[in-house]
This record gives C-alpha cells, structure tokens and sequence, in this order.
C-alpha cells in the first residue's frame, strides 16, 4: 500500500463531504442525530483532531493533555474555521507521511486510556497511518448518513477507486 495515496484518497473524498456540508446553516451542521459524535459539527472536529493526533505520534512528538488542546470536539468551531484548519492540518499531514523513511519502524508514547490510566502504546508508522485511515473512513460513514438525513447528501460514488483509479474511455 502507498500510505501517501491512500492520505490523497482521503483528502479528496473529504472534499467532496465538505461541498456539501459548507452551504449548512449553524443549526443544520449543529443538529443532534442519534449517530456518532452526535452532531456533523462534533463528528467531522472529532475526525480532525484525531488526524493530528495521530501525525504527532507519527512524528514522535508528545501531545499535551486532551483538556489544553486549541480544538476539541465537545466545542466544535464553526464549519469555516474547522475547515480552514483541516486545510492548514492536510497539507503538514501530508509532508508528514511523505517523509517517512521506515514504515515499519515502531514508534511508542504515552497516553492516558479511558479508564484514566497512563500507559504506552507502540506502534509502527505504517499502523498509525492505516488508523488515521481508518478512523476517518468510519466517521466519514456516519457524516455521510448526518448529511442524508439534513437532506444534502453526497452525490456520486467517493469510494477509492471512483476517485483514484484512472479511467479512459475506450472504442
């Protein structure tokens, strides 16, 4: 896998997302639904965050406590200053992976766990990726779902190989 192809795919399909979330109202990308995060605004601070999370493990630098963090998904920023982040965050994200040398090299740091312990995780770079992946594309299922039910869904398919496969007509 090309860990920096598969980041391309994400940015691209979270475009897509972000054309429709941008014409919202506040109080549609606000609004309580029973799924994820509660709310598109929640979800989509939620995903973000955990993106640069996971780029300072990647880069091996400590993060400080949840409660210090500019932006935290309990008070979601509106959707113009996520997005101008998320922007500023994509592009170091993807310098980040793009210089990455040794996927397989392990990288441990220290977290609290949900239970308020401290403990250490390892991990290797090709891990964190693959998380940072994962984790969007769950989160992305869910503000897909948010945006159908305030009637602006996705149109079109955003999966990878719509959005990354070359295509040519043939005949």
């Amino acid at each position: 896998m090309n860990p920096l192809r598969i980041y391309d795919f994400l940015a691209l399909s979270r475009a897509r997302l972000f054309d429709r979330v941008r014409p919202l109202s506040e109080e549609q990308y606000a609004r309580r639904v029973d799924l994820g995060m509660g709310t598109l605004a929640r979800t989509l601070t939620h995903v973000m965050i955990s993106e640069w999370y996971y780029i300072e493990r990647l880069e091996r630098r400590d993060t400080p406590p949840y409660d210090q963090w500019p932006i935290r998904d309990e008070t979601p920023p509106p959707f113009p200053t996520l997005e101008a982040a998320w922007t500023k965050l994509a592009a170091a994200t993807h310098e980040s992976i793009r210089n990455v040398r040794d996927w397989d090299a392990a990288r441990t740091y220290r977290v609290t766990d949900d239970d308020g312990r401290r403990i250490d995780v390892t991990a290797t770079g090709a891990d964190i990726v693959t998380q940072l992946a994962m984790h969007e594309i769950h989160h992305r299922s869910q503000a897909l779902i948010m945006l159908r039910l305030l009637g602006s869904p996705v149109e079109g398919d955003i999966d990878f190989n719509a959005l990354m496969y070359t295509r040519r007509p043939v005949g």
